[in-house]
C-alpha cells in the first residue's frame, strides 16, 4: 500500500526514523553510564515502549496512573510517574505495585504523609522520589529553601514510602533563545539537584537517583555530573517544536500528518482536511520565529517544508493555509505532509497510526493508552 491509497487525514510515522530516535538516545545515555527512561506520553504505544526497553531502557515513565496501567497489563515491569499522584489514587497504586515496580513523585509533605498512612493500611511500600523546581516554576520544591533537605530527609523516613532520590523537568527549557542559553538551563538544573542531594546526604539520607527529564535539554543533561537517570519523551519522535529548539533536524522527525488540499478558495489561500482534531493548536516554540499550527511538506518525499505555506488558523476539520508568496501551486485533492508543533498531543487525537518507509504504508499501530487521562 502507498500513502496515495490513504484515507486523509492520517497520522504516520516513519519507522526508520523512529527507531533511529531510539538507537541515537540509548547510546547517548549508555556512552555516559546514565539509566534511560523515556516518557511513553509520546507515544501512547506498548510496541514502541517495548522497543526502547529491548534497546537498553530501563523502563518508562507515564504521564498519568491510566496509562501505567496499560503498560503494566503488557507486562512493563518498571514504570514511573513523574506527576504528583494524589492518595485518593490509593487503590489502584496499590494493584499496580501486584504487576509492576512503580513510583511517582511527591512535592508535598503532608501529601506524604497521606501516601504514608494508605501504604500502612495496605500493608504496601511503593517507590518515590521528591519532585525538585528547577525553574519551570509548575510543581517541586524550591531547592533554595534552607529547609529543603529536611523536608526530602522527613519524606525518607516515612513508613510506607521507599525514598529514591530526586526528580526534576526543566520544562523552561522550551523558552531558551539560544543553544548557549539551553546548556546553562541544564547545566543549572544538574547543580541544584546535586548541591540538594549534597546537603540531604550530610542528614544521613542516601540519595540514590537523580532524574532529568527533558528531550531538549537531553543532549546537555547527558554531560552533568551527578546525574543518574534522564527521562526524554519526545525524542522517538520529535516535531517541528524539538527544531526549532535545535534538538532535531527535519530528518530525525518522524511522525507526520497526511493531509489534503479539499477547497483552494484564492490564489493565497487554501484548506487542508486536517483541523483541531488531528493537529494541535499548541504554538511552535525554538531559537527563531516558527508561525502556524505546523510545518507543511508541499510533496509527499519533501526533506524540508514550503516555508510559503502558513497555518494561519485552525477549525476543528478545517486547516486554513496561507500561501505568503500569493502563487498557490497546491490544488484541489493533492496531498501533503504535515509536521505538527507538538507531536505527543497529536498521539492523543488518533486511535492509531500508520508506520511507513518513505511512500510506502507497512501497516497499522493501535495507540494503546489513548485518552487514559486519569
Amino acid at each position: 500500500m502507498l500513502l496515495t491509497d490513504l484515507q486523509t487525514p492520517a497520522v504516520l510515522v516513519d519507522v526508520d526514523r523512529a527507531g533511529r530516535n531510539i538507537e541515537r538516545m540509548q547510546a547517548a545515555a549508555s556512552a555516559r553510564g546514565l539509566r534511560l527512561r523515556p516518557h511513553a506520553k509520546t507515544h501512547k504505544s506498548i510496541e514502541f515502549a517495548r522497543q526502547q526497553i529491548a534497546r537498553g531502557a530501563v523502563g518508562i515513565c507515564c504521564a498519568k496512573l491510566g496509562e501505567a496501567e496499560v503498560f503494566a497489563d503488557a507486562g512493563v515491569a518498571d514504570i514511573r510517574l513523574p506527576y504528583p499522584l494524589n492518595p485518593v489514587s490509593a487503590d489502584r497504586v496499590a494493584a499496580l505495585l501486584d504487576r509492576t515496580r512503580l513510583s511517582f513523585i511527591v512535592d508535598d509533605l503532608a501529601v506524604a504523609r497521606a501516601w504514608s498512612r494508605a501504604m500502612q493500611s495496605r500493608q504496601r511500600e511503593v517507590d518515590v522520589l521528591v519532585k525538585v523546581d528547577v525553574g519551570f516554576h509548575r510543581c517541586g520544591i524550591d531547592p533554595d529553601r534552607t529547609d529543603a533537605a529536611e523536608i526530602v530527609a522527613r519524606v525518607a523516613e516515612l513508613p510506607g514510602l521507599r525514598f529514591r532520590g530526586l526528580l526534576s523537568h526543566a520544562g523552561h527549557a522550551y523558552g531558551a533563545a539560544s543553544e548557549a542559553e539551553m546548556s546553562a538551563i541544564a547545566s543549572a538544573e544538574g547543580r541544584l539537584l546535586t548541591d540538594l542531594a549534597s546537603r540531604i546526604n550530610t542528614l544521613g539520607v542516601a540519595v540514590d537517583e537523580v532524574s532529568v527529564g527533558a528531550t531538549p535539554t537531553a543532549r546537555f543533561s547527558v554531560q552533568q555530573d551527578g546525574i543518574t537517570e534522564i527521562r526524554p519523551g519526545n525524542y522517538i519522535y520529535y516535531d517541528r517544536t524539538q527544531v526549532g529548539v535545535g534538538a532535531a533536524t527535519w530528518s530525525d522527525c518522524a511522525l507526520t500528518v497526511l493531509a489534503r488540499v479539499v477547497s483552494t478558495p484564492a490564489r493565497d489561500r487554501l484548506i487542508f482536511d486536517s483541523g483541531s482534531k488531528t493537529l494541535t493548536n499548541d504554538l511552535a516554540r525554538g531559537f527563531g520565529p516558527a508561525p502556524g499550527h505546523g510545518a507543511v511538506f508541499e510533496s509527499l518525499d519533501a526533506q524540508a517544508p514550503d516555508t510559503s505555506l502558513t497555518i494561519e488558523r485552525l477549525s476543528e476539520e478545517h486547516a486554513n493555509v496561507r500561501v505568503l508568496d500569493g502563487d498557490r501551486r497546491l490544488e484541489t485533492g493533492d496531498l501533503v505532509r504535515i509536521l505538527p508543533n507538538h507531536s505527543c498531543v497529536v498521539s492523543n487525537l488518533v486511535d492509531a497510526i500508520w508506520l511507513v518507509r518513505g511512500c510506502e504504508v507497512e501497516g497499522q499501530l493501535r495507540v494503546d493508552a489513548r485518552g487514559r487521562i486519569a
